[in-house]
């Protein structure tokens, strides 16, 4: 809110709309029971947060994390609610989450969550109130679970419930790219009005996950230099250039990018400092922060990550004359082409890769 407070100002927002942002219209929280392999259950909370409704049906993620609160998912409902307005589509803003750490549980329990989570919110949600997606830790096949169980309880095939889905489950071509590819058409944008030059420039990217690893091969094949990238195990730096697709490789044979060929290790935080052209945030809130602002030596700081970057920090960057493109921009390409899916369902139509990526630049 505090961000809020400090656009408000800076625009003249009107008072007694200001009062209208503050605040969420609605927050649902729900218990999901879950019969676990050992025959057990545990119960997992479940929430969904519908920030505002002025520019249509509500739009955003669901992220299934340990440390995922109403908090959290209040403030990525209002950054959602911006998002929509920044790019000019005709949605509102939500988030919902799970407080779950994925990785403790298989792949059938996981199910039962993400089909709770329908079921219990199946009276707020639906094609034209409330069109949830991926987030963190969140995967197309959990969406197609997630469609599935709410069409059982509307008792009709309502693939336009969620987006980000399976090609084959009605999901759209380059949905799985699209927070990336997004951001690197901001880049492109931005590197002609300040002078960039990808072929001298190097890129810092925290976070290996669906946006950081196809932002790092959009970026590589453009020709610029990736010298630094991490996971939440830690990172890997190597002055001369890493190839993302081979350190994805070794990703998913490890489970981690540390311990690639004869990159260094390097933190999560430090990650953070390395100097660069392009630093590229693509993990969880909070990264940059008043404590380690200054340390930062880029000249673009490109925020693919929800929040990564505190008030504080914002302010240390721009009187350092960092270039900071903000989530709300910088990866507002995940929810256009959620927006170009839901459209496609809605009529029915499946577009090429070709024409997703001509309406989304």
């Amino acid at each position: 809110m505090e961000q809020l407070d400090r656009a408000a100002k800076l625009i003249g927002l009107k008072p007694d709309v200001f009062e209208i942002l503050k605040e969420p219209e609605n927050i649902i929280t729900i218990s999901i029971p879950v019969k676990l392999d050992d025959g057990t259950t545990k119960e997992f909370q479940g929430y969904r947060v519908q920030y505002n409704s002025a520019r249509g049906p509500y739009k955003g993620g669901i992220r299934f994390h340990q440390d995922t609160d109403i908090e959290e998912v209040k403030a990525l409902a209002f950054w959602m609610a911006l998002k929509c307005a920044v790019v000019d589509i005709p949605l509102g803003g939500g988030k919902g989450g799970v407080t779950i750490d994925p990785k403790k549980y298989s792949d059938q329990e996981i199910e039962q969550v993400a089909r709770g989570w329908a079921r219990g919110m199946a009276e707020v949600i639906g094609p034209d109130k409330d069109i949830p997606a991926p987030d963190v830790n969140t995967t197309p096949q959990i969406m197609a679970w997630m469609a599935d169980e709410y069409s059982k309880v509307v008792g009709k095939d309502s693939p336009g419930v969620v987006t980000g889905k399976p090609i084959e489950a009605g999901g759209s071509e380059g949905r799985d790219t699209a927070t990336a590819q997004g951001g690197f058409y901001v880049l492109e944008a931005l590197k002609d009005i300040i002078e960039l030059d990808p072929e001298s420039s190097t890129v810092v990217i925290q976070g290996y996950g669906n946006a950081g690893y196809n932002f790092a091969k959009l970026a590589y094949h453009a020709g610029y230099k990736v010298v630094a990238v991490s996971d939440s195990k830690g990172g890997i730096h190597d002055e001369q250039g890493l190839d993302p697709e081979k350190v994805m490789e070794h990703k998913k044979a490890t489970g981690s990018v540390v311990g690639y060929g004869g990159a260094k290790e390097v933190s999560n935080e430090k990650i953070l400092e390395i100097p660069c052209g392009v630093l590229v945030p693509s993990a969880l809130e909070n990264q940059i922060t008043a404590d380690n602002a200054n340390k930062i030596s880029t000249q673009v700081v490109l925020e693919l990550a929800n929040g990564p970057t505190t008030p504080e920090a914002d302010e240390i960057l721009y009187k350092n004359g960092v270039h900071v493109v903000p989530d709300i921009l910088a990866n507002a390409g995940g929810v256009t082409v959620s927006y170009f899916e839901w459209l496609q369902n809605k009529e029915g139509e499946h577009w090429t890769k070709e024409e997703i990526w001509q309406r989304l630049e």
